[in-house]
């Protein structure tokens, strides 16, 4: 189990683009054709996953691991999903700065900006939306985009720090629900 775990995550860690958001999904559909965990426990382990400090893609890996293979299964897990990307950035980092000046390379990059922005959104539609147990139009729902609309005013309007943020949203989700 505890090889399984960490070449699942080396294959995820090698197609984890644009950070840890945007690769839930992969995870997500990875853990499910494997049976690890059910639809609940994997919102459950991203929602702790997000609170935590580091990479969400990281924490998730983390604690899926330690659901199924113990302290042994986490470090596995870990290591599996870090470890592309720590070779990956070693590699271009080398390249990059012999080629930093060229035009080419930085117009790449502005050109995966929205590719990023777009996985990023794609992730959270599809999270905020999968395992629903109340329907579309709903009260429930009509909280969690009064809830979302709320966080997103306040960090770019206000520019309250996230943890507050973070903080002030499950206290509107003790009262809402």
């Amino acid at each position: 189990m505890v090889w399984q775990l960490f070449w699942v995550f080396v294959k995820i860690g090698l197609m984890s683009f644009g950070g840890g958001y945007a690769v839930l999904t992969l995870i997500q559909r990875e853990v499910a054709a494997r049976n690890w965990v059910d639809p609940g426990e994997f919102q459950e382990i991203v929602a702790l996953a997000g609170m935590a400090p580091g990479s969400i893609a990281t924490n998730a890996a983390t604690l899926i691991g330690y659901a199924e293979g113990g302290i042994a299964g986490a470090i596995a897990a870990t290591v599996g999903i870090i470890l592309p990307s720590l070779l990956i950035v070693v590699v271009l980092t080398a390249c990059f700065l012999r080629l930093q000046g060229n035009d080419w390379i930085r117009s790449s990059f502005y050109g995966l900006r929205p590719i990023v922005t777009g996985l990023i959104i794609y992730a959270a539609i599809h999270f905020g939306f999968s395992g629903r147990t109340y329907p579309l139009q709903s009260w429930s729902m009509a909280g969690t985009l009064l809830i979302t609309g709320g966080c997103l005013l306040l960090v770019s309007k206000y520019k309250v720090h996230p943890f507050a943020v973070i903080l002030l949203s499950a206290a509107a989700g003790i009262i809402l629900f």
